[in-house]
């Protein structure tokens, strides 16, 4: 089955040029990886480009597949992913969240 349901997290660390404390993220973000319904995960940052639609002002990037909705439902609940809340909020000032139904793609 086609990956449906997109998951993309932004997160603007409170101190970014702490390394410590991007490690720490880094190392909770990639935890959740290995929960059942992740289909595919990417973990990146700002690229270097510049013009006005763009917004690069966060630190890392998370985005993670699933095959529907119910999935990344569970996912949420998932004692991994709010292990990972719990040991990472600390770390950041901001989480912006954008999630996409990417069935529309199938039904072009």
């Amino acid at each position: 089955m086609p990956t449906r349901f997109i998951h993309n997290v932004f997160f603007w660390l409170k101190n970014p040029t702490d390394a410590d404390e991007a490690q720490a993220l880094k190392a909770g973000i990639r935890t959740l990886f290995s929960i059942a319904t992740v289909r595919d995960a990417h973990l990146g940052k700002p690229a270097p480009t510049d013009r006005a639609v763009i917004d690069n002002t966060y630190s890392y990037h998370l985005m993670l597949m699933f095959d529907n909705l119910e999935d990344q439902t569970t996912y949420q609940g998932d004692p991994i992913h709010l292990k990972f809340v719990d040991d990472c909020a600390h770390l950041w000032e901001k989480v912006q969240v954008y999630d996409s139904d990417a069935s529309l793609l199938s039904n072009a």
